[in-house]
């Protein structure tokens, strides 16, 4: 069984992921609007979904007709325990991780 850790890091991983994890900051989503943004499939947005779901990193839950993502922030602790261990950084605040998320995909949307 892989390290939980692992699970969470490889899930951070991809750009695609991490753009998913800010928008879901906001507020709980529909999967359709989740996709919405993507320029992918509605079954390749899903995969990333499940990835997320697996780390726990979100949590899907079915409401009537439509599924429903939400942000599991306590999954990112142990991440956050293991960084601190370091002794260079700080445990990681949402907020901070927000803008360094935001800065990270800004950078590379940017033309070269």
């Amino acid at each position: 069984m892989p390290d939980p850790l692992d699970t969470v890091f490889a899930a951070l991983a991809d750009p695609t992921r991490r753009a998913i994890l800010i928008m879901l900051l906001e507020d709980d989503m529909a999967v359709t609007d989740v996709a919405e943004p993507f320029e992918m499939s509605l079954a390749a947005v899903s995969k990333h979904l499940a990835i997320l779901t697996r780390a726990g990193l979100i949590s899907q839950e079915r409401r009537g007709r439509v599924k429903w993502c939400k942000l599991e922030p306590d999954a990112m602790r142990d991440a956050s325990v293991w960084m601190q261990s370091f002794g260079q950084f700080e445990a990681v605040n949402l907020d901070a991780f927000e803008r360094f998320l935001e800065a990270e995909l800004g950078e590379k949307d940017e033309p070269a």
